[in-house]
């Protein structure tokens, strides 16, 4: 019904109904049976917004509200943050498995708990960072999602929501760490893992004779092992620079190869007990595990196995652009012309290094 509201037109009216002004369309009052609400109706969708109750908010101020809203973009029709979850997961599937296992980790783990059933447009930027975790790397990694999360939510075609709650947000990465295992720490890591044995302790070993990176060595594929020239091949996909990166190795590493059970379902080197076509997972298990073997050492994590590796190789002399090559930190050693230009493997060099480098292992793992 349309009507033209005035003061006393508005204070008069008892039958229940919606009452739309002829002045300001789309602007109106909803009489119920207790009470009286101003709305104003907006865009395509028919949006329906309350500005309040009559007569607490004044005729004149609620058509000065109704009027503003009506000059904004309409309020989109806001899901649940579990809803927008559910389609954010459709649409990432085109990315890299371990890219969407970790987004569907973080999100999973601090935001959905809270928010599941909450709309996105009631979700407040200290509301979320009462979620986050406490360790500053594990809160810088999830805050990071949750703002792809967000700004994806805010890109079209979706528009679930006009602004992200963590826009402009900024993140500050954690202290850089600088642990190395020192000498009498490699022992008992060296041999804990050892006992451990296949999958992990295995790993353990090859991180810390080979310096590559724990996803690197998990994700290890025999077509990839050239045994005859005892060089490992990374693919580009895989490494953390993008580009393909080939290694020696060495007696240790293969004695502890020919350790590893060969399966006729994938070529995976450590497969998931999951799914024989995932890697290795669940790697906290296993460290709380291998703590039992190595015994206490203080803070310590797997990537530091790869920054004591480098380090070894700087103890024993090994040129530096080696070093770095062998880590696959070619971009840190070469400008952009000699990447184009310098193709040479420095495959010689390397395998020296190797062989002085687990001269070196040999020594500081053999029991006293």
């Amino acid at each position: 019904m349309k009507a033209h509201l005035t003061d006393a037109f508005v204070s008069r009216l008892k039958t229940p109904g919606t009452y739309y002004d002829k002045t300001t369309p789309a602007f109106g009052i909803r009489v119920g049976k207790n009470r009286k609400t101003w709305i104003v109706v907006r865009g395509r969708d028919r949006i329906r917004t309350r500005i309040g109750h009559y007569p607490a908010v004044s005729l004149a101020d609620a058509r000065k509200e109704a009027k503003k809203l009506l000059t904004e973009l309409p309020g989109p029709k806001t899901p649940t943050l579990g809803e927008a979850y559910a389609k954010f997961k459709e649409a990432i599937q085109d990315l890299k498995p371990r890219t969407q296992r970790d987004y569907k980790r973080m999100i999973g783990k601090y935001l959905v708990p809270k928010f599941e059933r909450k709309k996105l447009a009631d979700i407040t930027y200290d509301a979320i960072m009462k979620e986050m975790p406490e360790p500053p790397s594990e809160k810088a990694h999830a805050l990071a999602v949750a703002r792809t999360f967000f700004k994806w939510c805010v890109r079209p075609p979706r528009r679930y929501l006009e602004h992200s709650p963590l826009e402009g947000v900024e993140i500050k990465q954690g202290a850089s760490r600088k642990r190395t295992l020192k000498a009498e720490e490699i022992r008992p890591v060296w041999n804990g893992a050892r006992k451990q044995g296949y999958p992990h302790g295995i790993v353990v070993q090859l991180l810390l004779l080979t310096g590559q990176r724990r996803g690197e060595i998990a994700n290890l594929r025999r077509p990839w092992i050239n045994e005859k020239e005892r060089t490992v091949t990374l693919p580009g996909w895989l490494t953390k620079n993008k580009k393909e990166h080939t290694f020696p190795y060495g007696n240790m590493a293969q004695k502890i190869f020919d350790r590893i059970p060969r399966f006729n379902s994938t070529d995976l080197l450590f497969p998931s007990r999951i799914s024989q076509e995932r890697p290795l997972s669940g790697w906290s298990k296993y460290k709380k595990e291998l703590k039992t073997f190595t015994g206490p050492i203080e803070n310590w994590t797997l990537h530091d196995l790869r920054r004591t590796h480098r380090s070894l190789h700087a103890e024993i002399g090994t040129p530096r652009e080696i070093g770095e090559r062998l880590i696959n930190h070619v971009d840190a050693v070469t400008t952009d012309v000699e990447q184009i230009y310098d193709r040479y493997k420095y495959l010689p060099e390397m395998r020296e290094a190797v062989t002085n480098y687990e001269r070196r292992l040999s020594a500081l793992v053999r029991p006293n």
